[in-house]
């Protein structure tokens, strides 16, 4: 079917249409979700398994081992990753890119059945093991809850409080708290005087347990009824759990208080920590729900707080420490501005060079498409979000191109004194299937981010989805819409116009062109030598442009991170904490200060990883008036925190604004022994550490800590019945407390420890002389009778393993060159080590990211191409004129590289999507010149004046399209994630646009050897049949 037919045919209609798309657009875009970031799946879950005791080498081959097993039979997995601490295997399990997000609910699900048929294997006293798979859940709204004249029991209280009324909030779809202390109950006792009176401590232990267990004692029919029968438990209250009767060795009984302490304090030592500008926190991450409206839920979340404000204790404090919904609308806002900004830019450039009539009539259509792309992108699941604003203003300048070629050929052919409408079905019909063979090239040169199953295609493929979609209705409105206002509005051109405008084309700028041409087409040979050694020479230059993945955020905020031994009490971590707080808070531009103690905080960012568990480790959130000095600021505050923590690793970095991994630089050494791979480590953190521009070097074991081992006699054990886990429960009774049961309170299940009196777990002198329970002697002796001595040894903390390998990973980052540049200096010494048989290096990082992505992207290029080339030969039924188009796609390299070395931007992924977009873009100008010259030499004009002649009549569209791309980027010049690709585009649109108004000609002058005599009369040779 014919649009334009159609649409002559049924006016009214496509106005209502056209009417109708307005307001729908309008009240989609308002209605459409609104992210800071597009969302991309993390494909990871985790499996935890404790086994208490267990060394890490025990945990890493006696669980971890038989949990990878298990895992993997699941296929379909990248990688497997399992970090072994003291008694705890943490497993994570990265699924391929290629499984796709919907379907990870049921690949978990069989993930669990995996780990749970595998959980027989598992020595006595390991297990169960967790499956967790909400573990990249992003918690866009991160509060802290303080109060110095507050308890953090009490600041649990309202904490919990809290949760429970913004889960109520539209859109959220879970609240977490994070630092909270928690509390437990601890029996204190003197073990001296449970041997004198005859008390194990097993039948404590047992009775304790008997007490916490919850029992079913079914249900009963009276009458009509069927009752439920709940015994009521002993305990209610903590104090209830003294009331407890313990038999004596008599037979006798005596209350539980009567013969120990019992008390409810904090449980030691804490797992993680919160401060807030220097006070204790507790911090409440709220999530999105799957498909929300950050904006909505955020001021959701704001007039609840607002109600609750009422019920707060005075003194009580809640801060942002990020709030997505207000970076969202700044984002939006800012980006809106900057589409506003470019429309407006097109639209002034059409009304100056294609006049006020013919240029109010493209900017209305523009306006038109953009108002449609809204309508479509809700049904393909877009939201706006950064990446599919970037795309609209990315596909402005392409949006107004079939547009600008119909109402040119309509104005060119209305001064001819062709009747408008009979203009306007003429150009359509004359250049309908090119524009559509055109438009379709320049979505599918986009295709390759849209399609690539990569985390980093997925983040993208937003840009695919809108610039396809608008794309495609730029054709429709130019088919439809703009030949109709055509008709009504493009008037032939008076007398005194047509005086004025007589031999447009023979104006100084058009005559200097067409000499220009000219010349070029004469000297052929020379033109293609000229281009040709420009083409080298940016091959050349390209080498000397910076290299990077994705660029760092502008938002006014960065991270700190501070790494003490990983031995170190967390207690002290928060001291050293402390006072760095108040030095930071104290340093120039600095707004806020938060700090995450003991791990990293809840992901508040989609591309942020918080670190694991380690009680030495800190990071600080720093907030700043202004984003322009967050280099500085960073600087400052390593500066000062390493002044005042000379033993600690320090290193700042801004949030990314892509996907992300802990280091910039990761060199994963690989190998059997330990001992081996320590000897790699030191080697290789020695070469990072050489190098000035690095910061941060550590190696992810961490160093290397005391541990403390009791020497059991065999024989003195055996005599008095006392096993290695006797031995353990005694000196973990005396220090950190020995779990005996739990106490339940309301939604709360608090453990019971057993453990001794602060004199003597205070003291690791009286090791020793720790009491155990002799049940030969059926007595408490020391533990010196049992024990020859007390060894002191050097150990790994932590023990990592991937795909099955023990793995220990170097990591750095940059401080002034780029991880590109960075790894490139470094990878050659670290690959030159002395690496034994069965050790080697593999590298991770940026530069894995930035290997997968691009193998990601370029694996369908090949089919995409070749689907392009498919199409331009269909356009022309021939092989020579797509020869001549294709031909002139790698020039576009010589204004990238000119562009990138002059603005000093990094070719990233960004600038990569940037130069494959680029070959659409001239293709599709190079088919409206190409199908010109045909058209003029099927008319029966010779090929020579043909080329001339075309060149000169295309020059304006062509021209037209390129300015409209060109200065509708302008204001993505401002945006930190789209300015590498922005140069790109523009620098090499503007050199390939003037290339291809002179090269095109000059490659079909060659492949249809046309020529001129000496005097300059064309003679001419027929355009063969192809």
């Amino acid at each position: 079917m014919n649009l334009t037919d159609f649409s002559l045919r049924n006016r009214t209609l496509v106005i209502v249409l056209t009417i109708g798309a307005l307001y729908a657009g309008f009240q989609s875009f308002n209605s459409l979700p609104r992210l800071e970031d597009p969302e991309f799946t993390i494909k990871e879950a985790l499996v935890i398994t404790p086994y208490p005791g267990a060394t890490p080498y025990e945990v890493e081959e006696e669980v971890s081992d038989e949990l990878e097993r298990a895992v993997q039979k699941l296929g379909k997995i990248k990688k497997i990753e399992s970090r072994n601490i003291p008694g705890q295997s943490t497993i994570t399990v990265e699924m391929r890119s290629t499984v796709p997000g919907d379907s990870l609910p049921q690949v978990w699900d069989e993930l669990r059945r995996k780990v749970g048929d595998a959980q027989a294997s598992l020595p006595p006293g390991a297990g169960p093991s967790l499956v967790i798979d909400d573990y990249s859940d992003v918690y866009g709204v991160f509060l802290a809850l303080s109060g110095d004249e507050y308890s953090d029991r009490e600041l649990y209280d309202v904490a919990k409080m809290l949760r429970k009324e913004l889960v109520l909030v539209k859109d959220v779809a879970k609240v977490e708290l994070f630092g909270v202390v928690p509390e437990a109950v601890y029996v204190e006792f003197d073990r001296e005087r449970f041997s004198q009176i005859g008390i194990s401590p097993d039948a404590i232990m047992e009775q304790l347990v008997a007490e916490g267990v919850v029992f079913d004692a079914g249900l009963v029919r009276a009458g009509p009824e069927y009752l439920r029968i709940q015994p009521d438990s002993l305990i209610h209250t903590s104090q209830d759990i003294g009331d407890i009767l313990i038999s004596k060795g008599d037979n006798s009984q005596v209350r539980l208080r009567d013969i120990a302490n019992i008390s409810r304090e904090y449980k030691e030592p804490p797992a993680n920590r919160l401060h807030m500008d220097g006070h204790r926190a507790i911090g409440i991450g709220v999530s999105t729900e799957k498909g929300g409206n950050v904006v909505t839920m955020g001021e959701g979340i704001k007039k609840r707080l607002a109600e609750l404000e009422g019920e707060f204790p005075l003194g009580m404090d809640l801060d942002i420490i990020y709030m997505q919904s207000d970076m969202v609308v700044t984002a939006i806002n800012g980006f809106l501005v900057n589409l506003a900004e470019a429309v407006a830019i097109v639209v002034i450039v059409l009304l100056i060079f294609m006049g006020l009539r013919s240029g109010l009539i493209i900017g209305f259509v523009l306006v038109l498409t953009i108002a449609a792309t809204f309508i479509f992108m809700g049904p393909a699941g877009v939201a706006l979000e950064r990446i599919s604003l970037g795309a609209l203003i990315i596909a402005l300048g392409m949006l107004v191109d079939n547009a600008i070629v119909i109402i040119d050929g309509m104005l060119v052919r209305i001064k001819d004194g062709m009747d408008s409408e009979e203009a306007a079905r003429e150009v359509a019909g004359q250049t309908s299937m090119p524009l559509l063979g055109a438009t379709a090239v320049a979505i599918i040169a986009f295709a390759a981010i849209g399609l690539s199953p990569d985390s980093t295609g997925e983040f993208c493929s937003s840009l695919f989805t809108v610039i396809g979609i608008s794309l495609s209705l730029s054709w429709v409105t130019a088919m439809t819409i703009t030949p109709l206002l055509g008709i009504w509005f493009l008037k032939p051109p008076s007398a005194k116009e047509m005086a004025k405008n007589e031999g447009a084309q023979e104006n100084a700028f058009y005559r200097g062109y067409r000499s220009f041409l000219n010349l070029c087409l004469r000297f052929r040979w020379v033109t293609v030598g000229v281009v040709l050694a420009l083409f080298v020479v940016s091959v050349y230059g390209f080498g000397f442009t910076d290299k990077s993945f994705f660029p760092a955020s502008t938002t006014p905020k960065f991270r700190v991170d501070v790494f003490w031994s990983i031995d170190q009490h967390i207690d002290e971590t928060e001291k050293r904490v402390d006072v760095i707080e108040k030095g930071l808070a104290e340093l120039e531009g600095v707004t806020r200060v938060a700090s995450a103690i003991g791990q990293g905080p809840l992901r508040f960012i989609l591309t942020f990883t918080p670190e694991k568990e380690h009680p030495g480790y800190a990071q600080f959130l720093v907030d700043i008036e202004d984003y322009t000095t967050l280099q500085r600021d960073i600087q400052r505050a390593e500066d000062y925190i390493q002044s005042i923590a000379p033993d600690a690793i320090v290193f700042g970095r801004t949030f990314d604004l892509g996907p992300s991994k802990p280091g910039k630089i990761e060199a994963r050494l690989v190998g059997r022994d330990p001992d081996v791979l320590r000897d790699l480590e030191q080697q290789a953190l020695a070469i990072f550490r050489a190098d000035p521009d690095t910061k941060g070097s550590r190696g992810r074991w961490y160093e290397r800590v005391k541990v403390i081992h009791p020497k059991l006699s065999e024989e003195q054990a055996d005599a008095h019945g006392i096993s290695t886990r006797a031995v353990a429960q005694a000196i973990r009774s005396t220090f950190e407390g020995e779990p005996v049961g739990v106490y339940r309170e309301r939604d709360e299940v608090i453990p019971l420890l057993f453990r001794q009196p602060a004199p003597l777990r205070n003291d690791i002198t009286n090791l020793k002389q720790i009491p155990i329970w002799s049940p030969a002697a059926q007595r408490y002796i020391p533990l010196a009778n049992v024990v020859t001595g007390l060894d002191t040894e050097w150990s790994d903390r932590v023990v990592e393993r991937r795909n099955r390998k023990r793995t220990l990973t170097v990591v750095t980052d940059p401080t002034n060159d780029s991880a590109p540049t960075l790894w490139a200096r470094l990878a050659p010494k670290v690959e030159a080590l002395p690496f034994p048989p069965g050790y080697y290096v593999e590298w991770g990082g940026e530069y894995e990211s930035q290997t997968e992505a691009q193998a990601a992207l370029f694996a369908p290029i090949p089919m995409f191409v070749g689907i392009m080339v498919v199409i331009v030969i269909g356009l022309f039924n021939a092989i020579r004129q797509p020869l001549v188009i294709w031909l002139t796609v790698p020039l576009a390299l010589i204004g990238v590289t000119g562009g990138l070395l002059v603005t000093g931007q990094p070719f990233g992924f960004m600038a990569l999507l940037g130069f494959l977009s680029l070959s659409g873009m001239l293709i599709k100008n190079a088919i409206v010149l190409v199908d010109e010259i045909d058209l003029q030499v099927k008319s029966g004009k010779p090929i020579y004046p043909a080329i001339l002649d075309s060149g000169v009549s295309r020059l304006r569209p062509v021209a037209m399209a390129a300015a409209t791309t060109i200065l509708g980027m302008i204001p993505l010049f401002g945006d930190a994630f789209f300015i590498a690709m922005a140069v790109t585009i523009v620098f090499g649109l503007l050199v390939a646009t003037v290339l291809t108004m002179l090269v095109v000609p000059t490659f079909y002058a060659i492949f249809f050897r046309a020529n001129a005599n000496v005097a300059g009369t064309p003679t001419t040779t027929p355009v063969p049949a192809e």
